[in-house]
This record gives C-alpha cells, sequence and structure tokens, in this order.
C-alpha cells in the first residue's frame, strides 16, 4: 500500500514557483542592501527635533522616510516570502529573523516621526502646505497622524513602545513556527484505502470528501494534534490577547476593539451591528443546516460534516491551466484595462507559487511591495474551489497592482478593511459566470450550495470568529483568565449559538481557536464580512451596469489610502456605514436557502 508523499521544495517545477529575484536577483543583493539600510538608519538621529522647522525640512524629511521604509519593506518581503517557500529552511529562518529586527529598531529610530508632526500647530502646517506644493502627496499621512493625535505618546514613550515590538511580535511567530513548521498530523485512510498524511494543504480537501469516514478520520487527526499542544497555545494566544490590551491602555483608548477600529476611522457600533445583523439571519442559517441533514440523510449533523458538497456529482475538477482559461474569460466584465494586466500577470510565470510542498505556508495569500509586480502563494490540487481561491486572490493582486502603480508610495496601501472586497468581487463575478455558463441542473445545485458556502464561511464564520475576538478580550480586559479551558468553553457557546440544534457540537471543534492565524492579528476578521457584503454589492453594479460602472471600480483600485476606507467604499457606491449593504447581503443568503429547500 503506498504512501502519498508531499514533494520538496526542489522538487516542484520552477515554472510553478513565483519568481522572487524581481525584488532581490540574489541572497548576496538582500544582504548588500541589509548592510546599507543599517547604516542609513543612523540617518534619523539627526533630524530629531528639526521636522517642525521649515516646510522644505518636513518635506524632505518625510522623502528621506518613505524611501527608507521601502527598503524596509523590501527586505523583510523577500525574506518572508523565501521563509513561507519553506518554514524548516533556517537559512530563511534566519534572514526572516533579521528583516524582523531591522524593521523594529527602524520603528524605534523613527519613532519621533509621529509626535513631531503632532507638534506643530495646525495652523503652521495648513501654512507648510501652501509654502511646498510637493507636501500634498503626505496629507493623507498627516490627516491619519492627526486623527490619532489623542493616542500619539512623547516621544521618548513611543520609541520605548517601538523598542517593545520584537517582543509583541513574539506570539506570532511561535504560533507559525509551532504549527507550519513543528506540527505533524497522523496519517489517514483516504477513500481508496491509501495512507495520506494529514497536512494544513489538504486537511480542507478531506473535509470535502464524500466519504464520511475520510471526513472524521481526518477531523480527528487534525484536532486531536491541537489538544495535545492546548496549554501551550493558549498561553501563546493568551499572551497575543494581552499585548492588544496593553498597547490600548497604554494609548489610552477605551478598549483594545476600540484600538483596532480607530485607525481605520470605524466606529465600534459599525462592529456590533454586523454581529447584530448576523444573528438576526441565524434563522436562515438553522435551515440551511436542516437542509444539509436531510440532504446527507443522517439524523444529526456533525461539525466534520459542514464542508462536503451537497450535490457533489455536479463538482468539477480543473487544472490550474484550465482555471486561468476560465478567470480570464469570467472576469471580462471588469474592462479591458484591467484585463491587458491580468493576462500579463498569468502569462509571466512569475506572479505564482503554486503547488504545496514540505514546510510551505498554509494556505493562500497575495503580497509583494511597491515597485514590483504582486506575488501569490497558493497550495493547488484540481478541486474546483481553487479555482475560486485563484479567483479571489488574483482580486488582491490587481487590487495591489493599480493601486502601487498608480499612488506614490506612501499611499499605495489600502486599507486592511479594504483588502478582501476586490477579492470576493471577482469570487461573485467567477460565480455568476459559471451559474451563467451550465444549464446542468446538477452543476447549478452544486454552485449554488458553494455560494452558500462562501456565505456560510465569509459572513457567519467570519463573524463568528470576530464575536470570539471581542469576547475574549472582554474577558483579559476584566480580568478572567484565558486558559484553554475558558477558550475552548467560549468557542463551543458561539458554535451552538451559530449553527443550531441540527448540529451535533463536537467536542473536538471546542479546539479549533487553537489553529486560527488570523486571531494574533486582533479584530482583522469581520472585515472579511464586510468585505464579502461590499463586494456583492460592487458584482452586481458591474455587471448590470455599464463601462461608468466598470471604470468607477478600478479608479477605486487605483485609490489605494488615500481616504479612510469607509470615504474610499463610498466613491464607489458602497456606504457601510449605513446597515443596508450586510443586510442585503444576508438577504440574499436568505433568499438561496429558501430557493435550495424549493428545489429539494
Amino acid at each position: 500500500m503506498s504512501e502519498v508523499k508531499i514533494k520538496s521544495r526542489i522538487d516542484i517545477d520552477s515554472k510553478y514557483k513565483w519568481q522572487l529575484e524581481d525584488i532581490f536577483e540574489s541572497n548576496d543583493a538582500w544582504e548588500i542592501e541589509f548592510a546599507k539600510a543599517q547604516k542609513d538608519m543612523k540617518q534619523f538621529s539627526k533630524m530629531k527635533g528639526t521636522l517642525g522647522k521649515s516646510a522644505t525640512v518636513l518635506f524632505e524629511s518625510l522623502e528621506q522616510l518613505l524611501s527608507f521604509q521601502l527598503v524596509i519593506d523590501r527586505l523583510f518581503s523577500y525574506a518572508r516570502m523565501r521563509r513561507d517557500e519553506d518554514n524548516t529552511n533556517t537559512q530563511y529562518q534566519a534572514l526572516c529573523d533579521r528583516a524582523t529586527s531591522l524593521m523594529i529598531q527602524a520603528g524605534s529610530e523613527t519613532s519621533f516621526i509621529e509626535p513631531e508632526i503632532l507638534a506643530i500647530d495646525s495652523n503652521i502646517l495648513d501654512e507648510y502646505f501652501k509654502q511646498r506644493k510637493e507636501l500634498e502627496k503626505y496629507h493623507q499621512m498627516i490627516t491619519l497622524i492627526n486623527h490619532s493625535r489623542a493616542h500619539i505618546l512623547k516621544k521618548e514613550q513611543e520609541r520605548l513602545l517601538a523598542m517593545t515590538g520584537e517582543i509583541s511580535s513574539a506570539p506570532s511567530t511561535i504560533f507559525s513556527m509551532m504549527c507550519d513548521a513543528d506540527m505533524q498530523f497522523p496519517t489517514i485512510k483516504d477513500t481508496d484505502g491509501k495512507d495520506v498524511q494529514v497536512t494544513h494543504g489538504n486537511y480542507i480537501l478531506m473535509m470535502e470528501s464524500t466519504d464520511r469516514s475520510v471526513r472524521k478520520a481526518a477531523f480527528e487527526a487534525l484536532y486531536t494534534t491541537y489538544k495535545s499542544w492546548e496549554n501551550t497555545i493558549a498561553a501563546t494566544l493568551s499572551a497575543s490577547v494581552k499585548k492588544d490590551v496593553f498597547y490600548s491602555k497604554v494609548r489610552k483608548y477605551d478598549s483594545a476593539l476600540h484600538a483596532a477600529l480607530h485607525p481605520d476611522n470605524v466606529t465600534i457600533d459599525v462592529y456590533k451591528n454586523l454581529i447584530a445583523a448576523v444573528h438576526s439571519a441565524l434563522p436562515s442559517m438553522y435551515k440551511y443546516m436542516d437542509i444539509k441533514k436531510r440532504k446527507l440523510g443522517v439524523d444529526k449533523l456533525h461539525m466534520y460534516d459542514l464542508y462536503v458538497p451537497l450535490f457533489d456529482e455536479g463538482n468539477i475538477e480543473v487544472t490550474y491551466e484550465q482555471s486561468c482559461d476560465m478567470v480570464l474569460e469570467a472576469l471580462t466584465p471588469l474592462g479591458e484595462e484591467y484585463m491587458t494586466i491580468l493576462k500579463q500577470g498569468l502569462d509571466s510565470k512569475t506572479w505564482i507559487d503554486l503547488y504545496e510542498n514540505k514546510g510551505k505556508t498554509s494556505g493562500a495569500y497575495s503580497w509583494g511591495v511597491w515597485g514590483t509586480h504582486p506575488f501569490v502563494l497558493l497550495n493547488w490540487n484540481n478541486a474546483i474551489s481553487e479555482a475560486f481561491t485563484l479567483t479571489h486572490e488574483l482580486g488582491h493582486a490587481m487590487h495591489s497592482h493599480f493601486s502601487d502603480t498608480t499612488q506614490p508610495f506612501v499611499n499605495s496601501e489600502y486599507p486592511i478593511l479594504l483588502a478582501e472586497v476586490a477579492s470576493t468581487c471577482n469570487e461573485a463575478i467567477f460565480m455568476r459566470y459559471m451559474l451563467k455558463k451550465t444549464e446542468d441542473k446538477k452543476q447549478i445545485l452544486f454552485l449554488t450550495n458553494y455560494f452558500l458556502e462562501q456565505f456560510r464561511t465569509t459572513m457567519f464564520r467570519q463573524v463568528m470568529f470576530a464575536e470570539f475576538e471581542m469576547k475574549i478580550h472582554d474577558m483579559a480586559e476584566s480580568g478572567v483568565p484565558l486558559t484553554s479551558e475558558s477558550l475552548s468553553n467560549t468557542y463551543r457557546e458561539l458554535n451552538e449559538l451559530y449553527y443550531g440544534k441540527e448540529m451535533i457540537i463536537d467536542t473536538h471543534i471546542d479546539m479549533e481557536w487553537a489553529r486560527i492565524p488570523h486571531f494574533y492579528r486582533a479584530f482583522y476578521v469581520y472585515k472579511y464580512a464586510t468585505g464579502f457584503a461590499s463586494a456583492i454589492a460592487l458584482s452586481n453594479k458591474i455587471l448590470e451596469g455599464d463601462i461608468s460602472d466598470q471604470n468607477q471600480y478600478v479608479d477605486f483600485l487605483k485609490s489605494g489610502g488615500k481616504k479612510f476606507p469607509l470615504d474610499l467604499l463610498k466613491d464607489a457606491g458602497v456606504d457601510l456605514a449605513q446597515t443596508d449593504t450586510v443586510i442585503s447581503a444576508l438577504k440574499t443568503f436568505t433568499s438561496l436557502v429558501d430557493e435550495m429547500e424549493k428545489n429539494l
């Protein structure tokens, strides 16, 4: 009986690997730039106390700062993506550690910038903008600094806080090393009776298996392993939460949640209203769970039944090359400018790192640095879900491309609140294309179910995560210890609320909190849900509108971070300050559930 083994990095064909040489042509080139950055960093001590002297001094100082920041971004991006290729590679572990240390040190050396800008009288600042027109490109940067004026500390205090950066990143780094490099999962039998090792990369594929014994075995293998690490991971997550609480208190925010939302100018009401809106739609989720139960022919659903397609006979297996052709045809409504760049990116063979290999970071992401093309990490298998993942990550990549090539570096990074809009808009357009393209009723049912799963995993599941984050931060702020027991109990209660009585909440799922990397970037996941709701609205505008709607959307992609995120969305035609966008998306979910129930 042969065992399916994961390839080593060296065994992957080079045409399926991204080309990080487009950032640095070699490790030696990286080392030269790293040494230069260490030297250049010393220049900033001469700037201290000078920023308010004149418009020219302010402008030239900001030019130096942003030029140096770009170097740091290049160094870190290259090192981190090299490490992500194989987390067991000690050379790139060291490279990434050094880049992280340099980034923290740079933050410490330049921490005086914000306090000094805040020390300049607002009337004088206004006069500086008139005197030196080139300062205008830093207008949003200075606006953001002023927005946080009440939470910026004195120069020495800011420097001390910046020096804690490497310590504060430790929980996330430890979690990543533990889960991606050290943790090994058991081998189980697949549908054909072959021995297959469970990995981060193949776990979801196993959970989509129509063989319930495979799903159950993979589920138990994964969470039994996490259970064996429960106290260590609980301590790691607790440290991360305490870090969030510490920084929020030091910076005089009302709470860690307030601290996380404030930079985007988002109110706590927006966050809580999102959770309330999803709670109001839970009856439709319960109905969907009942449909799943009946279609699968089981007395009760288990948590390992959640991902199996209800209409697997309509499933499609596609290669990467086929998926690229489908994506290029599906996204045509986004317009000629968009499609020209997208095709160039796919044809270049330099954007995408495609296949799983030993030690490779799990999941998928898009990343890059200003001045180069985007990079996309995938862990490809030939399931249709991978085509949707490709579409999703290309949405991120195209957003980055348009932003980077239109905006100056200082405004090129779009706010994280907007990060999932372009990617999910791509997915929604791709789904409409797939549904329109086929007349096969089984395939239509399969795709409808897939679309419902996008709602379940992106609206409901991510909001459940968001509520979990809010609860555990509230616990920490109230002095309640975050132990494996308290974390698991809190997580279990939320699963019971979100999935209802038709679901058996298996004990193993209590440990799911231990495998979610986003919890180490507090209050991030709610943005998936708001992004999804916004994307549904934008995709409808694009598909039902004309060329002006295409242009308005591409203009949104080109806007980067030149305004606060809710303002940029409003320019694109979506107002998240109102509840209509979220409620409308949830109504779409309800109508899809009702339609599926009717068909059954």
